[in-house]
């Protein structure tokens, strides 16, 4: 049996349960690894990470560097004895730390691997019209998400499920894969083997502005499953039109696909006994949960009460 002197590597909220659940199963975590403290709020205030959070209430070494290619930075790793690196949700790492370790370092990642390699799994696995996704655990290597692979478990997509839900359900699952690869390595019993070539349809870039827009000229599952996959954060969003000159932005959170054939352009707004709907390429789309600009998210019947909604309203 090897004996584990692990670091662990990570940042958001996703990462502290496979911390916590590596502690609960007793293993030697000497060291965690996590970003800088970051300015946030109004007051601009330093704001710990979620991992540095609970790693000072579980009294771990933390070690936060800015530059990951400082040699202090891994002296500091093998004044620690560290023999095996376990990541999740990091920055890319240099050859120079992730290559050290006796027992190597390795990854959880948000995805059957090799499909939807990046920063975005689960966003995209939603807004492609995944019916299966899952989480896989890797060796790192030089290039991002192609390392062999250690474990992999898979779950279905409900049809209605949205990325905050489906990050929460794969984060248990990645906690328990994590602690099971860890085992494995512990045992001398890992079988890595290669990842198959990737589905170039199947990609995991970061989300930005541009490929968050809302394209009314879509079919109307297209735009649910874009909807279901960027909700709660960032946000679908649109342009609001409830007069001939005054546009605001509108973020849609939570929609429904329907049967009503659309017969007008996409983008418009129907109002039909108290229910809004929106016109696509073919079918309208329920939209049940939106955020016009400067208000609060709100449930559409809600918002609907104090709010006209002109005969020519649409959405851009």
């Amino acid at each position: 049996m090897n004996v584990l002197k692990i670091a662990f590597m990570g940042t958001p909220e996703f990462a502290v349960a496979s911390l916590a659940a590596l502690l609960e199963a007793g293993y030697d975590v000497v060291a965690v690894v996590t970003a800088p403290d970051r300015p946030a709020g109004r007051g601009r205030k330093l704001r710990q990470s979620a991992v540095k959070q609970y790693a000072l209430s579980k009294e771990l070494p933390v070690l936060q560097p800015t530059n990951l290619k400082d040699p202090e930075f891994l002296d500091s790793l093998v004044a620690f004895g560290v023999n095996l690196q376990v990541v999740v949700a990091f920055r890319m790492l240099p050859v120079a730390i992730w290559s050290f370790p006796e027992f190597g370092t390795f990854n959880l990642h948000a995805s059957l691997l090799p499909d939807y390699r990046g920063a975005a799994p689960i966003n995209w696995a939603i807004i492609n019209g995944e019916t299966t996704t899952g989480a896989t655990t890797f060796f790192i290597n030089e290039n991002i998400d192609t390392g062999n692979i250690l474990l992999q478990e898979s779950l279905e997509i409900g049809p209605e499920e949205n990325a905050g839900e489906l990050h929460d359900r794969l984060m248990e699952l990645g906690q328990e894969l994590l602690v099971r690869t860890v085992g494995l390595i512990e045992q001398g019993e890992v079988k890595a083997k290669k990842q198959n070539e990737a589905d170039p349809d199947k990609k995991a870039p970061k989300l930005n502005r541009d490929n968050s827009k809302i394209n009314w000229n879509q079919p109307a599952e297209t735009l649910h499953n874009l909807i279901r996959g960027l909700s709660p954060y960032p946000g679908a969003w649109t342009q609001m039109w409830n007069n001939n000159t005054d546009g605001m932005q509108c973020k849609v959170f939570k929609a429904t696909l329907t049967d009503r054939k659309s017969g007008t352009d996409p983008g418009q707004l129907i109002l039909d006994h108290g229910r809004l709907f929106a016109a696509t390429s073919d079918f309208d789309l329920e939209l049940l949960e939106i955020q016009l600009e400067g208000k609060r998210r709100m449930q559409v019947s809600d918002l609907l009460n104090g709010f006209e909604l002109k005969e020519n309203a649409y959405l851009l």
